[in-house]
Parts: structure tokens; C-alpha cells; sequence
């Protein structure tokens, strides 16, 4: 028999059983799906109320994540503990909604005292549980099967593997609804308005866009001259206008290749002989996600904004899209 210390060396091996075991338990959901989980995604999509999520214990725990994902992805749901229906909170119900019951066993007391009240109110059931047989399968109008051999717990006991394959079934309900709903980042934006990844899809050009001080240097000008105007300008770029209009662009980079090119004869030529006569252009209300893409593709650090007639409003570059 080891002893604590010999064992502490061997956490990591303890680390990677574990692993294995739960991403084994997840791949064999695989095989259990059925046309149960057809049944439900369409159920969950066809809801014009909202999917209540419930379960007790780690099932809870697991149901409430579920939850917050369906949520933020397009299905309207929230999580109620089956405890609390017996305070109140059953006002929440509507015929309208969908049930989604998570059980192991299938026979938590809790949770089957819960279900008579929703089968009184004919709202359509998904019973999510190991047992095909349970109860909470029985009452369910459809049962997703989310058995596992054992758990990772080397006692077989703390739920481990089967809260992970319940998860991992959630999340299946949830990309499965986004597929059939063609949800798309802009969508997913409005669910997180507040992060990172909202900010970056919902931000346009005229909210990033430098509009004062731009550099504006006519198409007749000497290269010697568009220089200064160029560094004053702080953007490495100088755009040259015709009658407020777009007409070229030159960058630091177009300058240098002019001077290699042009050496001591570089200062005879002008902004015209140089610029780029379509620069890459966008609307004001181009998204910074499509910009960076422009950037990315074109292998460019800027872009002009402007309306349809080609008007300059104002500059992004490559700084200004990093939120």
C-alpha cells in the first residue's frame, strides 16, 4: 500500500485517467442519440415561451449553465430550482413553455414532485437522465439518454463523468438550435453587449474613425513637400481629395519604395506619380470585424471612410480595431 507522498507523484497519471474517462463518457453520448434529440431541438425551437431549465444537486448546477447558454444564443430560457416551485416561483410558467428536466437517476423526489404541476399545465417535457425506464421518462415527451459506464470519481460516486456527458448534451441542444436558427456573430453580439466579443461586432468605423487633422495633400504636390505633410500627420498616409472626393492615397511605404526607386530625381515627382488611385474604402457603418478583414486580406494597415459619393470622413487604422 503507497503512501501520501508516493501518491503525490503520481497526480498527474491520476489527472490524465480522469481525462480519458470523461472524454470517453462524451463520445459515447454519440451513440445514445436518437430521434429523442430531434424531438427536442424541435420542441426548444418551436417554443414561443421560454425553455425553463430544472434539476437538483450537481444536475442544478449543470441545468443552470445550460441555461445561460441557451440564452445567449438565441433560445430564451432560465433556470428554476424545483425546490422554489413550491414558493412561487411556479407564476413563472406559461402554457407556452418548454421543460427541460435533468436527473441521473431519473427518480430524484424532488424534481418528480415537481413534474405533476407541469404535466397539469400541458407543457411539453425533455427529460434528460441515464435511465430510459425512469419516471422523468415516462412523463417525458422527449428523453435524451445520457448514460455513462462510471464515473471518473475512483470511488465511482461523485458525479464526474455523467455531469460532464449532461453538459456536453446542452451544449449539443444549443449549437443544434443555433444551426437551425442560422445564428450569427452579429446575433451573439447583442446577447453580450457588454463583453469583449460584442464590442468588437456591434463597433463600426465612424466609432473609430480619426476625423480631425487628416492629412490632405493635393495630387500636384512634390513628393519633398507630401513628406512633411505625411509625418505631420501621424498616420503614415496622406490622402488627396478633388473637390472633397477620394481621388489617391500614399503611405509611408509607397514613399520609400519612390525614393529607392527615384533616388536624387525623387523630389521632381508628384503625389500623382505615386499614389494609389482606388484606395480600400469603407462606409461609416462598416463593422471593425469586416474592416479588420479588409485589412487582413489586402495586407494594409488603413482604411479611408467615406459615404457613397466617395467623400473622405475620416481614417481607421490597424490600432484603432484592437478593443
Amino acid at each position: 500500500m503507497i503512501g501520501a507522498e508516493q501518491r503525490l507523484k503520481k497526480v498527474k497519471e491520476y489527472a490524465i485517467q480522469c481525462i480519458k474517462e470523461e472524454t470517453d463518457a462524451t463520445l459515447n453520448l454519440i451513440n445514445q442519440l436518437d430521434e429523442n434529440f430531434d424531438k427536442a431541438v424541435e420542441l426548444m425551437y418551436h417554443c414561443t415561451g421560454k425553455v425553463i431549465v430544472t434539476g437538483v444537486g450537481k444536475s442544478g448546477n449543470i441545468g443552470a449553465k445550460i441555461a445561460a447558454t441557451l440564452s445567449s444564443t438565441g433560445t430564451p430560457a432560465f433556470f428554476v430550482n424545483p425546490l422554489d416551485v413550491y414558493h412561487g416561483d411556479l407564476g413563472v410558467m406559461t402554457k407556452e413553455d418548454v421543460v427541460l428536466a435533468l436527473s441521473n437517476s431519473g427518480q430524484t423526489d424532488e424534481l418528480l414532485r415537481f413534474i405533476p404541476m407541469v404535466l397539469h399545465m400541458n407543457i411539453p417535457i425533455i427529460g434528460m437522465s441515464a435511465n430510459p425506464d425512469s419516471l422523468l421518462a415516462k412523463y417525458s415527451t422527449a428523453h435524451l439518454k445520457v448514460w455513462v459506464e462510471k464515473e471518473a470519481c475512483p470511488l465511482n460516486l461523485a458525479p464526474t463523468s455523467s455531469t460532464t456527458a449532461a453538459l456536453v448534451m446542452g451544449d449539443a441542444l444549443a449549437v443544434a438550435l443555433m444551426r437551425v436558427r442560422d445564428f450569427k456573430p452579429q446575433d451573439f453580439a447583442q446577447f453580450h453587449p457588454g463583453g469583449e466579443l460584442g464590442k468588437r461586432l456591434l463597433t463600426t468605423a465612424q466609432d473609430v474613425m480619426r476625423s480631425d487633422e487628416l492629412p490632405i495633400i493635393p495630387k500636384e504636390m512634390h513628393l519633398g513637400e507630401a513628406i512633411i505633410h505625411v509625418s505631420k500627420g501621424k498616420l503614415g498616409l496622406g490622402v488627396s481629395l478633388d473637390n472633397g472626393k477620394i481621388i489617391g492615397l500614399i503611405t509611408d511605404g509607397d514613399i520609400r519604395r519612390a525614393m529607392e526607386r527615384w533616388q536624387a530625381k525623387f523630389f521632381d515627382h508628384t503625389v500623382s506619380d505615386i499614389m494609389t488611385k482606388e484606395p480600400k474604402t469603407v462606409l461609416p457603418t462598416t463593422k471593425i470585424t469586416e474592416i479588420q478583414q479588409i485589412m487582413h486580406h489586402n495586407k494594409i494597415h488603413t482604411v479611408l471612410v467615406c459615404d457613397k459619393e466617395k467623400h473622405l470622413l475620416g481614417v481607421v487604422d490597424h490600432y484603432s480595431c484592437m478593443l
